[in-house]
């Protein structure tokens, strides 16, 4: 998305059997973009991942109005997937500055991350005709003593997913060191209600800045990415300490050499996780083995001062593809993955030059987001 605080526009492209891309068009969220307070102010405008998040099962978009403090929801059509059209109105946020969003499996509920002064977490059932409609009992705070837009990246929201039984709602917030950061876990009930409190699970020692989760596939563990030493693993099915700091197999890992690594996937062709870092613009191949032990397996360079932040991984015919949002350089990066270790750039595809002749502002320092939609 543009995310230009005079008015935000979705940007879609078109994926090919052979995984590359090509503009279709960009449609207005009818909500306005905004900046979190940084110096110097850069890429990463949201400080966050999931700002757009797309469902096959349900056949709906969404996407958050940072500047607005508003959701917009879009209708997919299958025959045309770029073709999205607006269902109802953009809807509150019930929160300040919403900065990401995750939806459940079968594609009915959106629950959005307000990041700004008015900090928490709130549901929304999908309704095809109304748009998103706000879900009792799921409204709940963090109290982070923020501000809106908020003060970051340290000390700020990241990211929000269910987990992958889908019977609880994770959102991760950043420390600012040397306070380390946590993830907040509510549990859902089976009417979609959220517990009244989070319960806070803290990373490894050396772990500051939890920023995006990725689950790990059948093990009740997320991979989540950490600027402050590369990425952490957090082990559900561990008893968390007394202090509240999981246990058993979760640890921090880092990755030599990193500078802000944020963002994360994962491919179920290579079982592997794709981690990418604004600052050197490199995306890191990990490895998490059955004992949760996570290793690197290599590394792609994608050009020094790319900026590169939000990912997203597509099946397309069997093969898996690594979307990459190369904000700086206003591009999207396109890799096959067509086995461990084996990642190669297929495409650079410029999307600031068409923007700007259609009439759109495109900045690079605003633009945030990714997100996948492969019919079935």
């Amino acid at each position: 998305m543009t995310n230009e605080p005079t008015g935000n526009f979705v940007v879609a492209a078109d994926i090919g059997s052979n995984g590359k891309l090509s503009l279709s068009r960009a449609v207005a969220t009818h909500g306005l973009g905004s900046h979190g307070i940084s110096s110097p102010i850069g890429p990463d405008a949201l400080f966050s991942q999931g700002a757009v998040k797309a469902s096959v099962a349900g056949g709906i978009l969404a996407v958050v109005n940072p500047g607005s403090n508003t959701i917009s929801a879009f209708s997919i059509n299958p025959n045309d997937p770029s073709a999205i059209t607006m269902i109802g109105e953009p809807v509150s946020s019930e929160g300040e500055f919403p900065m990401s969003l995750a939806v459940n499996d079968a594609g009915t509920v959106f629950c959005a991350l307000n990041g700004g002064a008015v900090a928490g977490v709130n549901c929304f059932s999908v309704d095809k005709q109304k748009g998103l409609v706000s879900m009792p009992n799921t409204l709940r705070a963090l109290n982070l003593n923020q501000t809106t837009p908020p003060n970051g990246p340290p000390g700020t929201t990241s990211h929000i997913v269910f987990n992958e039984a889908g019977n609880q709602l994770i959102a991760s917030v950043k420390g600012v060191p040397p306070t380390p950061g946590f993830l907040a876990v509510w549990d859902i009930d089976s009417d979609g209600s959220l517990s009244e409190s989070f319960t806070a699970i803290q990373p490894q020692p050396t772990g500051a800045l939890p920023f995006s989760m990725t689950v790990i596939p059948g093990q009740d563990a997320l991979l989540v990415t950490d600027p402050g030493v590369g990425f952490d693993i957090f082990d559900f099915n561990a008893q968390p300490a007394a202090n509240g700091t999981a246990g058993g197999k979760s640890s921090a890992v880092p990755i030599d050499g990193q500078s802000a690594t944020c963002w994360s996937s994962f491919s179920s062709k290579t079982g592997n996780f794709y981690l990418t870092d604004i600052g050197t613009g490199i995306v890191t191949e990990v490895n998490v083995d059955s004992n949760l032990k996570g290793t690197i397996v290599k590394q792609y360079p994608q050009g020094n001062g790319t900026a590169t932040i939000d990912n997203e991984v597509a099946t397309v015919n069997n093969n898996d593809f690594l979307y990459v949002l190369a904000a700086n350089a206003t591009a999207i990066h396109v890799l096959s993955l067509p086995a461990p270790g084996k990642a190669q750039l297929i495409q650079t595809l410029d999307f600031a030059g068409p923007i700007e002749a259609a009439g759109l502002t495109i900045n690079p320092d605003n633009v945030q987001g990714m997100t996948a939609f492969v019919q079935a």
